[in-house]
């Protein structure tokens, strides 16, 4: 985020409230984070794996799962079938993540996950393409919008985090169309609304 950018998004979160802007002046301009290039399928498993679980339990559940594929020779997504499933169940992912990563791993067989291909994608086609993947739902297409395909302008209304906090500034705005002030720019507004979650009570 470049200051001009950053300066805008100051003015542009001021004129819906004052503590807004003053909250998103405090954090300071924030960068599309660096992507960690494993592949969209390892991205999108991760991603599953830490569905409605804190970041700590992801993390630990997620660390099982390379441990586990480690024993196995290696690779992520040999362990991501129905032959591993109490491998799987074991570092403590659910039967619905399970049957998720399968689906993953069958789309990566298929040629439907190729990095350039994703990557090409607006967020529409792309979130749209994605949904067609058993287990993956609108949150975890945003985040692979975001966080691999840095996309500048993604609003995640499915997570809660993001939500909850921005309402906290609105007065009974609805947080769609407040969000669509910050257009072309929204995923930079998701960033400082979890940067932000931590000081909210």
């Amino acid at each position: 985020m470049s200051p001009e950018l950053h300066a805008w998004f100051i003015a542009t979160a001021e004129a819906l409230s004052p503590a807004l802007g003053a909250d998103i002046a405090a954090v300071g301009p924030l960068p599309l984070p660096e992507r960690e290039d494993r592949g969209v399928p390892i991205f999108l498993a991760r991603a599953v794996t830490g569905q409605q679980l804190s970041t700590k339990v992801a993390q630990t559940i997620w660390g099982r799962v390379e441990a586990a594929a480690a024993a196995h020779g290696g690779n992520l997504t040999a362990l991501f079938c129905e032959a591993h499933a109490v491998t799987l169940r074991g570092c403590g992912l659910s039967a619905n993540k399970i049957k998720a990563l399968a689906a993953i791993r069958v789309a990566e067989e298929s040629g439907h996950l190729t990095r350039a291909a994703i990557v090409a994608m607006d967020h529409i086609d792309r979130s749209a393409h994605l949904g067609q993947i058993h287990g993956i739902g609108q949150w975890t297409c945003d985040m692979a919008s975001i966080f691999y395909c840095r996309d500048p302008d993604v609003w995640p209304e499915g997570d809660l985090a993001v939500q909850r906090v921005f309402a906290r500034y609105l007065q009974r705005r609805r947080p769609r169309r407040a969000a669509a002030r910050f257009a072309p720019y929204r995923s930079y507004l998701a960033l400082s609304m979890w940067r932000l979650v931590d000081r909210t009570p």
